[in-house]
């Protein structure tokens, strides 16, 4: 039996800035141009929940179907609790659709209060977590994971994090979208070099795997440039968005490792630091939209 600890490790709770970034940065780009009255602050705690429990749901997920492929077998990353034995393969399925279920129940509360077709927003969300690494044909294992964390880490996130609060979705708020979700995908992308070897030899064919070492590095440093950019064309919106640049240096320690040809363990760490830049960049953003 799995221990409290190990359930926590289970959920990665590294990933989590993947799900608070986003809705970080849409409470930016709602509140830039807004009035602070009109403001729902209630539909921000929704939307964060929303967003915490897809993650850790998918987390689960991907546990439980990469641990029953025996993908799992050889991994070189933080604990897993069906390839490690410590969990049951059920109990780990029921882990992850508890986590999307509470998901389901706040988005119907934001879609009842907001728009019904946000339903069917909530649905695909859920939908892609599970076919990440789930089904007969889990699209994650054919390279269309980054584009997945792209679409539902950034632009669903926090363009429906505007969209819920204020009721709007605008130029803003896309900026900021692309910079998270630009972000968030290269967690994924370093997470997936890290495990090339390995996912290659049990057919996991991740972007990593298609792309090889050398072009996925660079990949891993176009993603973390977008950022910046996004604060440059943000700045068209205020002159305060250029304090986004501040996150520089934290992505400079994140792409260190990629940068030095670390492999292995030794990509580890910039996982970490890539999530703690793509947080930091969203709230010194958000401030800087909210005071512009």
């Amino acid at each position: 039996m799995a221990t409290a600890s190990q359930w926590i490790q289970g959920a990665r709770p590294r990933t989590l800035p993947n799900a608070v970034a986003p809705v970080v940065a849409g409470v930016g780009a709602a509140l830039h141009g807004s009035s602070w009255d009109d403001f729902s602050w209630w539909k921000v705690v929704l939307a964060l929940a929303v967003s915490m429990s897809l993650i850790i749901g998918v987390n689960f997920a991907n546990d439980y179907s990469d641990g029953v492929r025996g993908t799992d077998d050889e991994r070189v990353g933080p604990l897993r609790l069906v390839g490690s034995g410590l969990a049951s393969p059920g109990s780990v399925k029921a882990a992850a659709f508890i986590c999307f279920g509470i998901g389901a129940v706040c988005g119907l509360v934001l879609a009842i209060a907001t728009a019904w077709w946000l339903v069917l927003i909530g649905a695909v969300c859920i939908a892609g977590a599970w076919f990440y690494t789930g089904g007969k044909r889990p699209y994650g294992y054919a390279g269309w994971g980054e584009v997945a964390v792209f679409t539902f880490f950034g632009l669903v996130a926090v363009l429906g994090t505007q969209f819920v609060t204020t009721g709007r979705i605008d130029w803003v708020g896309l900026a900021c979208a692309v910079g998270v979700g630009a972000v968030s995908s290269a967690v994924l992308v370093v997470n997936n070099l890290r495990d090339i070897p390995t996912d290659a030899e049990s057919g996991k064919i991740t972007l990593a795997v298609r792309l090889g070492d050398a072009r996925t590095r660079l990949l891993f440093a176009a993603l973390l440039a977008t950022p910046l950019v996004m604060s440059l064309m943000l700045a068209i919106a205020t002159p305060w968005a250029l304090v986004g640049l501040i996150a520089a240096p934290l992505l400079w320690q994140a792409y260190t490792p990629v940068r030095t040809g670390a492999q292995g363990p030794g990509l580890i760490p910039s996982i970490g630091s890539t999530g703690k830049a793509m947080l930091g960049w969203a709230v010194v953003t958000a401030v800087a939209l909210a005071l512009g």
